[in-house]
């Protein structure tokens, strides 16, 4: 942590969401640009105190711009984290993810599964941000992960998308509508997360060597 102007600013966007909106609003049509930058730092700086900003970018943007800029935000810092760690290597990594995380998903940096990579941006509760992370020191191949993170995040964002969309337009029975159905199924997905994950340990078969 650290007290340069320059980098409270930046933890003020991320958990004083009015001042997030009044920001993008002065900015006017660059305003886009802004959002997918912090789309993308929320990924990279992964231990920033953030929030979904998606909602924001929906309530903002409308469904299908907000989901597009989220995308390439989210896409663009995943990729950076990809390409950081590969660059640096597990020595670097490890330094920011705690014991923890890593003895739960430290089996990524032996794994090159695509399947695992989808299973991983989809389900809710996993730290995504580090997970980037960890497939940089995996053997998957850069374009691979590239696609499946994109497509593995696109659920979750067009939802946060929608919601803020529909929250500028007042329709809050479509949003109390969208919450329920999304929480029908990322409830189970949520409650099993643990499960799942130890099942792709399992049958990887580094879960022995990750710790």
């Amino acid at each position: 942590m650290t007290d340069a102007p320059a980098y409270q600013t930046l933890i003020r966007f991320y958990v004083d969401k009015p001042y997030l909106k009044r920001t993008l609003r002065e900015w006017g049509v660059l305003a886009p640009v802004v959002f997918i930058g912090l789309q993308a730092l929320q990924v990279v700086i992964a231990p920033i105190p953030g929030q979904v900003t998606g909602i924001l970018g929906g309530y903002l943007f409308g469904l299908w711009a907000g989901l597009l800029y989220s995308t390439i935000g989210l896409s663009l810092g995943s990729l950076a984290a990809f390409a950081i760690a590969r660059w640096l290597g597990t020595r670097y990594v490890r330094r920011f993810v705690s014991a923890d995380v890593w003895q739960r998903l430290g089996f990524i940096v032996e794994a090159e599964g695509v399947i695992l990579c989808f299973v991983i941006f989809v389900i809710p509760g996993i730290p995504k941000d580090i997970a980037c992370y960890l497939f940089g020191l995996s053997p998957m191949p850069f374009w691979v992960f590239a696609l499946i993170s994109t497509l593995g995040r696109i659920p979750d964002t067009w939802v946060a998308s929608a919601q803020g969309a529909r929250a500028a337009s007042g329709d809050y029975v479509q949003i109390v509508l969208l919450t329920a159905i999304v929480a029908a199924v990322a409830v189970p997905l949520y409650c099993y997360r643990h499960r799942l994950i130890q099942w792709f340990r399992s049958n990887t078969g580094t879960g022995s060597r990750t710790t």
